[in-house]
């Protein structure tokens, strides 16, 4: 297993500053606050050993050093965004500095007044998420009553002249409910749709026996979106994005390790993924004491994954390599207990048969066990901090275990 607190003589000075290019995209991760619980959350399960929140004047301040360093678009994002009150004065300033500004949110907290303000101010875009199409079904996988909801919040969205973005995560739930979830987001007038496969990280991983689909969903899901495209054309632009585990070569994970994405989490850790954070050993510098500057160009974490000097085989002779730059580290670690192994989704990958038996696994326990034998666990302060211990005792017994003689 590769040690990442330690960076190996190869990493040991940073890529040179003119072969990286800015972040052009900031994710300000607000607050983990969030009124809903979903089972899906790519929020770290450890989320309330993370409780500090940067200030309105150290997030202008984020915002500000982004702009300079050639950051273009702006996602407020969290757990819920508007938990946070400051959120107005965060896009007035965004607005300012000519940022391209999008609103990632549940629409729990979003009132007319809100909705008012936050156009005045200059945001350009909302995204609302659904968990289905069905009131009994959205509910469930948030653990709360909001389905009406968030219908109330999409006619005002559109109300107030925002264009939208409809998102659902599919999973074994709700996908064969994508039909019925289309025609929502007809009937809302949402100029885009994004069908976002679960991808098995934070609580989605936790709860991934209990999401992942059978292929047979998938391919008949596949086809549903299909059929939807050619009938409607441009009056929605559906997107469908695969989950990993189904394909035999890995996605480019956000374009790349420190290429354009730039997330930056409540606290002020710096991140080259949302995920990142689940990767052991590896330290992540933060904005309330390093520049930005610093920590795109010269950082150990944000240089650890770029180009492919790192790359172990069979990545590092692939002629695929520059293609999907070895995939995702997080998911690398997941699976192998190694980021520095080839993405496991690859079946050039030694791993890759830890990903089919997921698979496999997960069509044998949907033909067993009914939906109610699965008990799914949601995203809440208790399971988290439950989850946390358990992973620290864990961690503790292999410690003690490998100092035994």
């Amino acid at each position: 297993m590769t040690d990442l607190s330690t960076p190996s003589q190869e990493h040991a000075q940073p890529a040179s500053r003119s072969s990286v290019g800015p972040p052009l995209w900031l994710l300000a991760e607000l607050t983990y606050r969030c009124p809903l619980h979903c089972a899906f959350c790519y929020n770290p399960v450890n989320y309330t050993d993370h409780r500090d929140e940067l200030s309105t004047a150290q997030w202008i301040d984020v915002l500000q050093q982004a702009r300079k360093l050639g950051a273009a678009q702006l996602g407020f994002s969290g757990g819920e965004p508007l938990m946070r009150d400051d959120l107005e004065a965060l896009v007035a300033e965004a607005h300012r500095l000519g940022f391209y500004t999008n609103l990632i949110t549940s629409g729990v907290g979003l009132t007319e007044a809100r909705l008012g303000t936050l156009k005045a101010n200059g945001l350009d875009h909302i995204q609302l998420s659904f968990q289905d199409s069905t009131q009994e079904l959205n509910d469930f996988l948030s653990s709360t009553r909001t389905f009406d909801l968030k219908n109330r919040v999409a006619r005002s969205i559109k109300a107030h002249g925002f264009p939208m973005v409809l998102n659902c995560v599919l999973h074994r739930y709700n996908l064969p409910h994508v039909d019925k979830i289309i025609d929502m987001a007809l009937a809302m007038g949402a100029e885009y749709l994004e069908l976002a496969n679960t991808q098995y990280y934070g609580w989605a991983h936790t709860n991934r026996a209990q999401l992942m689909p059978t292929a047979e969903q998938l391919r008949e899901a596949e086809a549903v979106v299909e059929r939807y495209r050619k009938e409607i054309g441009n009056r929605c632009k559906i997107f469908f994005v695969v989950p990993d585990y189904f394909e035999t070569r890995p996605k480019r994970c956000m374009n790349g390790w420190g290429s354009v994405f730039l997330g930056i989490a409540p606290d002020g850790a710096a991140l080259p993924c949302h995920s990142a954070r689940s990767l052991p050993g590896l330290t992540f510098p933060n904005v309330k004491d390093t520049s930005l500057e610093h920590i795109w160009f010269d950082s150990d974490a944000f240089n650890r994954f770029r180009g492919f000097e790192w790359m172990k085989e069979p990545c590092r002779s692939c002629d695929e390599k520059s293609k999907d730059l070895g995939g995702c580290r997080c998911q690398a670690y997941l699976l192998t207990q190694d980021a520095a192994n080839a993405d496991p989704v690859c079946d050039k990958s030694a791993h890759h048969e830890q990903v089919v038996r997921v698979v496999r696994d997960a069509a044998r326990r949907s033909e067993t066990l009914a939906p109610d034998e699965q008990p799914v666990t949601f995203r809440n302060d208790a399971n988290s901090r439950r989850l946390t211990a358990s992973t620290r005792e864990t961690a503790a017994a292999s410690r003690d275990e490998g100092t035994q003689p």
